[in-house]
C-alpha cells in the first residue's frame, strides 16, 4: 500500500513538472474566440484547438490525470473489504490549488476541483477484471491522453490512453447521474456474467472549474488503435434513417449504419458455429440485462480489420508493419478483448490474446476475406423516459413506428438482438468434431486449433431457444413502468 502511495505521488509530482509547464497557463480554461465547429459542449476554434464547456483539451487532460494519479493513491491507503450498499452513492472531492498544498503539486491551471464518484466500488469492478492499481496509474497518468479526432454527433470528448487499454470519455449530467443509479444492478450483473459485451466502467469522475462540472467515464476500449479498421459501423437494428450522412462520409474513417450493412455487406459476417453460439449466447443475456434496466438507443459497434485487405496493403507500400502505431502489448483487462467478451474464463487469455488477433473475433465475408471483428455494446445510459416516449410517438407519425430508432425497451431489445443473430452475423457449416477449433477461419502466424476459435462449452445449434430472446430468462424484465426506480424526466452516449 505504502509503495503504491508513494508512487502515485512522484507520478502526479513528476507529471506536474514535465507536462503542465509544456502547456497553456491561465488562460487554458477560457474559450478562445474566433470561428468554430459547435457540437453540443464541444467547441473546435479556427486554429484546431478543443474545448469544452470552455475548458481547454489539454487543460482538462491535465486535470484528469492530476485528479486520477491522486484518488487512486489515496484510495490505496484504505483497506480492502466488501462493497457496501453505501458505498455505490459515496462522492469524494479534493481541491487542487494551482499553487499547490500539502495534498496536491502545483500546477498551471487555474484551481479546479476533482469528484470521485462510488470509490470503493469502481474499485471492485477493476480488480473483478484483474487491473491492478499501478496499471491503472500508469495507462492513465503516465502519458499524455490521446485525443480522438472522429468523436461522432454526440457533442462529447473522447481520449485514449497510450497503451489502447483505456477510453475515457465526457459524459453529461444526466447520463452520469443515470451510471450512479444503474451500479448496484451493474455489481450485480459483473458477479453473475462477466462474460459480456457491455461497457465495462472503471471509473467516474468529475472536473469542477470556472462554476462548470465536466464528468468523464472510463470505460474499456472497444476497437484498438494497433489495428486499421477497414469498416466501422454503429448498429441498432433499425432501419429508420440509419444510414451515414454525406458529410460522415467524407471522413477517413466514417462510421456506417444499419442500411450501409445491409447493401455494402448483404451477405453478413461469417463464423464458426461454436463461435456464432457464443457470440449469440452473449447478446442474448446482455438484452435481458439492458431491458430489465428500461435501457433502449444503445448499439452494437462493430470495426471490421480485412486480414487480407492489409496483406495487400503492405506489398504495395512495402510496410512492415500492419498497423496504424507502434503495436502495443496485449491487453491487461480480463475479459476486455471481444473473443474473452463471447467465451469469458481466464484459460482463454494466452490463445486469445496474441499479437496477431489483439483478442479479435476471426470471420470471413462473403467473398471469402479473413476479418478480424472488434465489438462491443454502446450507448446504454439511455432509458426509456418520458422525453423518450414522446420522441417515438412523434417518429411514429412520420415513419413507421417498428422501423425508429427510439422505441420500447423490450422491443428494442427483440429487434437489436434479431438484427444481430440474422442479419450481421451468420453462422458457416458445422465443423466436424474431430476437427473443431481447426476451423478455416485462420490468422496469420497463429498455429493450431484453441480457444480462439472454439467456444464449446457454449450451447450448440440443437438449442431452440438460442435465437429467441424470450428464451434465456437470467434476468427479471421489469414490465411495471410504475415499479421502476431508475425513470426521471429529462433527457439524457455515444460512442
Amino acid at each position: 500500500m505504502s509503495r503504491l502511495r508513494t508512487f502515485s505521488v512522484l507520478l502526479i509530482r513528476s507529471f506536474s513538472f514535465t507536462f503542465f509547464l509544456s502547456q497553456m497557463p491561465s488562460s487554458s480554461f477560457h474559450q478562445i474566440s474566433g470561428p468554430e465547429k459547435k457540437i453540443g459542449h464541444r467547441r473546435v476554434d479556427a486554429s484546431g484547438e478543443t474545448t469544452y464547456k470552455k475548458t481547454t483539451s489539454s487543460a482538462l487532460k491535465g486535470a484528469i490525470q492530476l485528479g486520477i494519479g491522486y484518488t487512486v493513491g489515496n484510495l490505496s491507503s484504505k483497506p480492502e473489504r466488501d462493497v457496501l450498499m453505501q458505498d455505490f452513492y459515496v462522492v469524494e472531492s479534493i481541491f487542487f490549488p494551482s499553487e499547490g498544498s500539502n495534498l496536491t503539486p502545483a500546477h498551471h491551471y487555474p484551481d479546479f476541483r476533482f469528484k470521485t464518484y462510488a470509490p470503493v466500488a469502481f474499485r471492485y469492478f477493476r480488480e473483478l477484471f484483474g487491473i491492478r492499481p499501478d496499471d491503472y496509474l500508469y495507462s492513465l497518468c503516465n502519458e499524455p491522453l490521446i485525443e480522438l479526432s472522429n468523436p461522432g454527433a454526440s457533442g462529447s470528448i473522447f481520449y485514449v490512453t497510450r497503451d489502447d487499454e483505456f477510453i475515457l470519455k465526457t459524459v453529461m449530467h444526466k447520463e452520469a447521474e443515470f451510471l450512479q443509479k444503474l451500479l448496484p444492478g451493474y455489481y450485480m450483473n459483473l458477479n453473475q456474467n462477466p462474460r459480456t459485451l457491455l461497457p465495462k466502467f472503471f471509473g467516474l469522475y468529475c472536473v469542477q472549474s470556472g462554476g462548470k462540472n465536466i464528468r468523464i467515464v472510463v470505460m474499456n476500449n472497444v476497437l484498438p488503435r494497433v489495428f486499421r479498421m477497414h469498416l466501422k459501423f454503429d448498429l441498432k437494428g433499425s432501419t429508420c434513417k440509419r444510414r451515414a450522412s454525406k458529410k460522415e462520409r467524407e471522413k477517413s474513417r466514417p462510421t456506417y449504419k444499419d442500411l450501409d450493412f445491409m447493401q455494402d455487406v448483404s451477405d453478413g459476417l461469417m463464423l464458426d458455429t461454436d463461435t456464432f453460439n457464443a457470440l449469440v449466447k452473449t447478446l442474448q443475456r446482455d438484452c435481458l440485462v439492458l431491458e430489465s434496466f428500461k435501457i433502449m438507443d444503445y448499439s452494437l459497434l462493430l470495426g471490421v480489420h480485412n486480414l487480407d485487405q492489409a496483406e495487400r496493403d503492405q506489398q504495395m507500400e512495402g510496410s512492415q508493419g500492419s498497423g496504424d502505431e507502434k503495436r502495443p502489448a496485449a491487453q491487461r483487462a480480463l475479459y476486455s478483448t471481444a473473443m474473452e467478451s463471447i467465451q469469458g474464463g481466464a484459460t482463454c487469455r494466452e490463445a486469445i490474446d496474441t499479437e496477431d488477433t489483439m483478442g479479435g473475433i476471426p470471420a470471413v465475408n462473403g467473398k471469402g476475406e479473413r476479418l478480424l471483428l472488434f465489438i462491443g455494446i454502446i450507448d446504454i445510459l439511455q432509458s426509456y423516459r418520458l422525453i423518450k416516449k414522446l420522441e417515438h410517438s412523434w417518429k411514429a407519425l412520420v415513419h413507421d413506428g417498428d422501423t425508429v430508432s427510439v422505441h420500447r425497451p423490450n422491443f428494442y431489445a427483440d429487434r437489436f438482438f434479431k438484427f444481430m443473430s440474422s442479419t450481421v452475423f451468420k453462422k458457416t457449416l458445422k465443423s466436424s468434431p474431430s476437427k473443431k477449433g481447426r476451423g478455416v477461419l485462420a490468422v496469420p502466424k497463429y498455429s493450431g486449433p484453441g480457444p480462439a476459435w472454439s467456444a464449446g462449452q457454449l450451447p450448440s445449434e440443437r438449442d431452440e431457444n438460442i435465437y429467441d430472446l424470450r428464451g434465456a430468462r437470467s434476468f427479471p424484465v421489469l414490465e411495471d413502468e410504475g415499479n421502476y426506480q431508475l425513470d426521471y424526466s429529462e433527457s439524457l452516449l455515444l460512442i
